[in-house]
């Protein structure tokens, strides 16, 4: 899982996104599974399969699904830039993978 985000965020939010591998053969059925942030922001996969070796994009903002993108439909950023945890967890609540970035570079204490 990597998450994205180049240049200027407010022009663009779908330019936001985790992306999600499959590096079996075997294609995956995600229906009911979840992605979460720090915050708690939860986005939920909804009749969605990712095949066997292929990649699929999760967008924070609007566009239309399509087999390789996904779009959440939101109109304000998700994921923390200098730092953040997304968790991706299987429709039993499994942890299948997290994905932690920032957090060096920045010393900016938020709290």
């Amino acid at each position: 899982m990597q998450a994205d985000s180049p240049g200027h965020d407010n022009r663009s939010l779908n330019a936001e996104w985790i992306e999600i591998t499959n590096t079996t053969r075997h294609s995956v059925n995600l229906d009911g599974w979840t992605l979460k942030d720090e915050d708690g922001h939860r986005y939920r996969f909804n009749h969605v399969r990712l095949e066997g070796r292929s990649t699929i994009r999760i967008h924070i903002g609007e566009g239309r699904d399509t087999r390789t993108d996904l779009f959440q439909d939101r109109r304000d950023y998700v994921w923390g830039n200098h730092s953040d945890t997304a968790t991706l967890r299987d429709d039993r609540g499994r942890v299948i993978d997290t994905e932690s970035w920032g957090g060096r570079r920045h010393h900016h204490n938020h709290r």
